[in-house]
């Protein structure tokens, strides 16, 4: 969930105007003073990128303790975003619908309840059930939350609430790394997910008297398009993390694509033939609008991939602790939380069109400069090019929400809004699952070809940060060439990555106009 300072003022904004009018349905509810309710709601903000960046720290630990295969260990992470992404549009419309206050505590004790049973499942099949109740959750929280700030505050204090919103938000994504390797070097895996349930019920205390609000004009929840996105995003994430096991060209693997093409047809079917759709798909005839929703796709696929395997890199080539592991990433995440801050100042200096397309093209030399370095022989080179990936996704973060709602009209920028955030969180869950089946491919491939014996079990290890089973299997030589072929698995990473933040950057030179990004416009017709 790559949310940013900068950007969480504007895109809750958006949401509330999205949401139409509110209407207080508290009775006799005491009043909440306006302190509380952005406490309890920016501590709420807080939990939900730890939620998507902590595990990563933790998958080596997992998955030795759970007997766990790296294709079940991948939906430790897969099944969260695929719930946070499919659900957030149907949990803005249940919040409008229903109540936001009911949706905000609702979905804040779905999300502690899940973090406490994967925080104590005996199985990783337990484990990724919980996680995807988890991302339900957080969608709720994300949605009714930031709806109920714009409701609360005005004028100048909104402005101030919302950093706060944001800020939270950026410290919980740029922290959360090292925060969850502190937690599993104290304590243990279990404490990553159980720290959630204490921040949880504080939030449920802090926030038991808010005031509810609804939208009187919200109708029904677009259940076609729920259940058809939902489908064709489990059946892709399937695929993805199902082809290095059971065969790119399998049965079950082309099944999977195939599903999930027919459900995003589906979706598309649905979503034109809808009175209310969820996408209004009639956006997607400006080119410019295209280019900008898919350049968030093309850095957050490999920003959410980086944060959640290099972790365990660094935990079994590099032979880091898991504490260490999680700083060994804020030279990637510090950039992304700092530099939207100054956004306000850089585009007095180069243009809108400037910011989004240097950056994935930044990211893209980032990642290229990482095929030349390890995480044990060029420590330094590999945090100077974390550094750069970093500053590239920062340069582009802090202007990216507000240019997909620049060239819409102001009455639609609710619904670019949400088809924007939609997108780049579908992107960081596409980019987790892709990743994963091509660094567990690639390296698989490189210990095949070396002769390696079983090296699809040996791959598992390798690429979840167990070399103390590769060891025992056949000593320090075996386990040099395992790490040999995950640096090989890696640098094809790097690669693909590099070729998709490109990508991003070509689309935003060729297809899109300056005079279409006019960062102090609110709209355009």
């Amino acid at each position: 969930m790559s949310h940013t300072p900068a950007e969480a003022e504007p895109a809750a904004e958006r949401a509330a105007t999205r949401a139409g009018p509110v209407t207080a349905t508290g009775g006799h509810r005491p009043a909440m003073s306006p302190t509380r309710i952005l406490v309890a709601i920016a501590l709420a903000a807080v939990m939900l990128p730890i939620s998507v960046t902590g595990p990563g720290v933790a998958l080596a630990d997992m998955s030795g303790a759970l007997d766990a295969s790296a294709a079940s260990t991948q939906w430790v992470l897969n099944a969260y975003n695929v719930a946070f992404t499919a659900f957030m549009l149907a949990a803005g419309s249940a919040a409008d619908l229903y109540g936001r206050r009911r949706m905000f505590l609702t979905g804040t004790t779905v999300f502690a309840l899940a973090s406490l049973v994967a925080g104590t499942a005996p199985t990783i099949l337990l484990v990724d059930a919980a996680r995807f109740v988890q991302g339900m959750g957080a969608a709720a929280v994300l949605t009714s939350g930031s709806t109920l700030l714009a409701h609360t505050f005005s004028g100048a204090a909104r402005a101030k609430a919302f950093g706060i919103f944001g800020a939270s938000i950026g410290f919980g994504l740029a922290m959360g790394p090292f925060v969850s390797g502190l937690l599993v070097g104290v304590a243990s895996w279990h404490a990553v997910f159980l720290v959630n349930v204490v921040l949880g019920a504080v939030v449920l205390v802090l926030a038991r008297p808010l005031p509810e609000s609804r939208n009187p004009a919200a109708r029904r929840i677009d259940k076609p398009g729920v259940v058809t996105f939902t489908l064709a995003l489990l059946l892709l994430a399937l695929a993805f993390v199902q082809g290095p096991s059971r065969g790119w060209t399998g049965p079950e693997t082309l099944g999977a694509f195939a599903g999930a093409a027919l459900f995003l047809a589906a979706f598309v079917t649905v979503e034109l033939r809808s009175a209310e759709p969820m996408f209004d798909l009639s956006l997607l005839r400006r080119p410019t609008f295209v280019a900008i929703i898919w350049q968030p796709v093309s850095i957050v696929f490999a920003f959410a991939a980086l944060l959640v395997y290099l972790p365990p890199y660094f935990q079994g080539a590099g032979g880091a602790g898991s504490m260490t592991s999680g700083a060994m990433l804020l030279p990637l995440t510090l950039p992304v939380f700092v530099l939207p801050l100054f956004s306000g100042a850089l585009v007095k200096w180069l243009s809108v069109r400037t910011l989004l397309a240097v950056g994935p093209a930044v990211l893209a030399v980032a990642l290229l400069l990482m095929t030349l370095t390890d995480p044990v022989s060029s420590r330094t080179g590999l945090y100077a090019a974390l550094l750069l990936a970093g500053v590239g996704i920062g340069l582009a973060f802090g202007v990216m929400d507000n240019a997909a709602v620049s060239v819409v009209a102001p009455e639609r920028a609710g619904m670019a809004s949400g088809m924007f955030n939609t997108l780049r969180v579908a992107g960081e869950t596409i980019g987790v699952a892709c990743v994963g089946g091509l660094l567990l491919t690639a390296t698989r491939q490189r210990l095949s070809t070396a002769g390696a014996e079983d090296s699809g079990a040996m791959a598992d290890d390798v690429v979840q940060g167990r070399l103390s089973s590769v060891r025992d299997s056949g000593g320090e030589d075996l386990v040099d060439r395992a790490v040999q072929g995950l640096e090989h698995g890696w640098s094809v990473v790097y690669v693909v990555l590099a070729c998709v933040a490109f990508a991003g950057a070509v689309a935003i030179f060729t297809l899109v106009r300056d005079q279409d990004l006019d960062p102090t416009a609110t709209g355009k017709g």
